[in-house]
C-alpha cells in the first residue's frame, strides 16, 4: 500500500501491507511527507509527525487509530518516554492497543523515535 500523505520509504520496504483484515504499518519516523525532511522541535514534534504519518496510512486503508491493535515504540533515549507517551496517548480514547516500548542504540536519520503499528478491521 502506498500513500502520498505519508513519507516515501527510505529503503526497500512498503509503507504498509494489508493482509486480510490486518494492516501492518512499517516503522514511521518524524519525516514530513512533502519536504521529506525530519521535523524540527525535538522528540515531541517528531512523535506528533510520526502519529500523523501513521494516521495518514490508516486513512488510506479506510481505518483510523481505533483500529490499531498493537504498537511498537523505539526510543533513542528512554528519558523521552513520558514526552512520547503523552503525544501517543492523545491519539487514543480508551481501548488502548497492546504495546511495547524499547530503547535502541540508533534510529534511521538519527531521529529520536520510531513507531510501527498493526491495525485490524473486520
Amino acid at each position: 500500500m502506498q500513500s502520498s500523505s505519508a513519507p516515501a520509504p527510505i529503503g526497500p520496504y512498503s509503507q504498509a501491507v494489508r493482509f486480510g483484515a490486518f494492516l501492518f504499518v512499517s516503522g514511521q519516523i518524524g519525516i514530513e511527507p512533502v519536504s521529506g525532511e525530519v521535523v524540527v522541535g525535538g522528540v515531541e514534534a517528531e512523535a506528533r509527525q510520526v502519529m500523523n504519518n501513521i494516521g495518514a496510512l490508516l486513512a488510506t486503508a479506510g481505518m483510523d487509530y481505533t483500529h490499531i491493535v498493537k504498537t511498537t515504540i523505539f526510543l533513542r533515549d528512554m528519558a523521552d518516554f513520558a514526552k512520547v507517551n503523552a503525544v501517543y496517548g492523545a491519539c487514543f480514547s480508551g481501548n488502548y492497543p497492546a504495546r511495547e516500548t524499547v530503547a535502541v542504540a540508533g534510529l534511521p536519520k538519527n531521529v529520536n523515535v520510531e513507531i510501527s503499528v498493526i491495525a485490524a478491521k473486520d
